[in-house]
């Protein structure tokens, strides 16, 4: 159980599922559509869904390839959470927004699966936050021009390591969109 005492819900976070995010993401397609599973299973069951938009000089806010992508709508009683770092946590709402809702547990989805996934799943579980990363519904651009590994061994990597992270009083797990459980 998180560390918080008195917050016993999950949300979903959708990070930065946006259209030139996600324009070239490593099995895309595939990727959407299990966050449409996600999505769709948390709206059945009220667990709170949570949108994060980035932007910054190259992802202008409010430009066609900022929008969230088009497979993919936020309801509008859903959060938006805008950001300009890497963590969503940093400089936003967004603990606000999970402390409103009573919420501990978190299940995370989206992209950059080496950027801001990985940035926001370690930012949540070092404020308490149990972390639920889904590993068939985050994904990354190809950055190996950088010196970054090919995204399915970027996503693969993470997928692995995070299973493994282990803090007082929290979980960190990793599990497949189909095997998502958002009451336990």
């Amino acid at each position: 159980m998180s560390t918080f005492t008195d917050r016993f819900n999950t949300a979903l976070l959708v990070i930065d599922a946006q259209t030139d995010v996600l324009a070239d993401g490593y099995l895309r397609d595939e990727t959407i559509s299990n966050i449409q599973l996600l999505v769709t299973r948390a709206r059945e069951l009220g667990v709170p869904v949570i949108w994060v938009q980035h932007s910054d000089d190259e992802l202008v806010l409010n430009s066609e390839g900022w929008k969230i992508v088009p497979e993919l709508s936020p309801a509008e009683s859903e959060e938006i959470i805008n950001k300009l770092y890497g963590d969503a946590f940093e400089a936003t709402a967004l603990e606000s927004v999970l402390s409103k809702n009573g919420v501990g547990r978190l299940v995370v989805s989206g992209a950059q699966s080496d950027a801001c996934i990985r940035s926001t799943a370690h930012g949540a579980f070092t404020r308490g936050y149990d972390v639920t990363l889904v590993s068939d519904a985050h994904t990354t651009s190809d950055m190996t021009e950088w010196g970054a590994p090919p995204p399915e061994m970027a996503i693969s990597h993470i997928n692995l390591y995070w299973q493994f992270q282990g803090a007082p009083g929290r979980t960190a797990s990793v599990s497949s969109a189909a095997e998502i459980n958002f009451g336990a």
